[in-house]
């Protein structure tokens, strides 16, 4: 019998490291967890640390580490707790490390993603952001050193289950005509134009279907995160933007289809959890449980499709704008959104000043670059922040 795979979870304690880790104790002869790494949740890392006893845990924010070691000194556990920015892509090279889970948000993510697949492991990411940005030197480091991408949102694991095995990620796979990306339509489908311009932080993060974090709720009421997934799917699967359809399904069952050239309609389908990506991307090409409750199409009974109202949601009109131009442009959205989603969150503007903030950004840019270099997706990622930041500051002023 084999040792069990060693497994680096980033982002343990958000919605998919949760969900992660809760596959991981269903099959603790397959899978060790070494490492565990968190931004800012001191006390949760320390309890998933004292069930699950990796070799070490990682706190983003260093003034949370003090915190971390003393709790786990408390306990006699013998655990290394790293601290920083840096930690997360520190840990994804160790040798004893075979998979990593990509489940930290924003940004942020981009260094360990990199890291991880540059050292050839199993690369499971959630992190879209990560993608957005630089997807490209992603799947080139990832071609380099025979590293294992397989993506873990649900509508691109769906994809990815769907396309013919022997596909290489990044090259458009044969006899596919287009992909249907679902969106279940966020809290927000049924408002009308004038309601939503006051919707509220805590209604933008009442999902009606999935159980995530604020950040990328906010940007499933804007369907700015359907927009991001069109951009990740068109790096992922090799097709221009052209190809990929958004249509929103409310039951959120099917979670993706590819349409083929002989007029053949493959759809993944599962009850709306996040572990059954989870499993599928951790024992692929095998299968095992995942705990997650199966599907009963005769409760289901119906499924409905709908095109998406981009006049009353323009954030993935303008993802599928950033698609289509290309190069920093992606990135460029991406850093505008995440400031903006911060900005409306804090209480400091507007739900509607979201996709302002983007557009303002996105068409003050100038001309587009082609960001072949990770320095300059980091340029163009500080300026357009740099950008949003002033946007938001120029009205919040305006409105005093």
């Amino acid at each position: 019998m084999s040792s069990p795979a060693g497994i680096a979870v980033l982002g343990s304690t958000g919605s998919i490291g949760e969900s992660t880790l809760d596959v991981l104790r269903r099959h603790p002869d397959r899978y060790r967890v070494v490492a565990l790494v968190a931004r800012s949740s001191a006390a949760r890392l320390v309890e998933q640390a004292l069930e699950f006893r990796p070799d070490y845990v990682a706190i983003a924010d260093a003034s949370r580490a003090a915190e971390v070691r003393e709790r786990l000194a408390a306990t006699g556990c013998d655990i290394q707790v790293l601290a920083g920015e840096e930690a997360a892509a520190q840990l994804v090279v160790l040798p004893e490390v075979d998979c990593v889970v990509a489940a930290i948000v924003g940004a942020a993510g981009l260094p360990s993603t990199l890291a991880a697949a540059g050292a050839g492991k199993r690369l499971l990411i959630a992190n879209k952001e990560a993608l957005v940005m630089a997807g490209p030197l992603v799947l080139a480091a990832a071609r380099r050193s025979g590293a294992l991408v397989i993506p873990l949102d649900s509508e691109h694991n769906a994809i990815f289950q769907c396309l013919p095995p022997a596909g290489q990620l990044g090259e458009a796979p044969p006899g596919v005509r287009r992909i249907l990306l679902t969106a279940s339509g966020g809290p927000f489908r049924d408002w009308s134009a004038a309601a939503i311009e006051n919707v509220t932080p805590e209604q933008a993060c009442a999902h009606p279907t999935w159980n995530m974090g604020r950040k990328i709720s906010v940007d499933s009421a804007t369907l700015m995160n359907k927009g991001l997934e069109l951009i990740e799917a068109a790096l992922l699967f090799g097709l221009p933007a052209e190809r990929i359809e958004v249509v929103i399904h409310r039951q959120s069952v099917v979670h993706s289809l590819v349409e083929y050239v002989d007029g053949s309609v493959l759809a993944q389908l599962g009850s709306p959890d996040m572990r059954t990506p989870i499993a599928h991307a951790l024992a692929w090409p095998e299968r095992m449980a995942s705990g997650v409750q199966f599907l009963d199409l005769l409760r289901v009974a119906r499924l409905d499709f709908e095109a998406p109202d981009t006049g009353r949601f323009p954030c993935l009109a303008l993802a599928i704008g950033a698609a289509r131009a290309g190069g920093e442009m992606p990135a460029v959205l991406n850093a505008a959104n995440e400031v903006a989603v911060g900005a409306f969150l804090a209480g400091r503007m507007g739900f509607r000043g979201i996709p302002e903030t983007c557009a303002a950004v996105m068409d003050a840019w100038g001309p587009v670059e082609q960001a072949g270099e990770l320095g300059a997706i980091r340029a163009a990622d500080a300026r357009a922040r740099a950008l949003a930041g002033e946007h938001i500051a120029r009205h919040a002023e305006a409105a005093r």
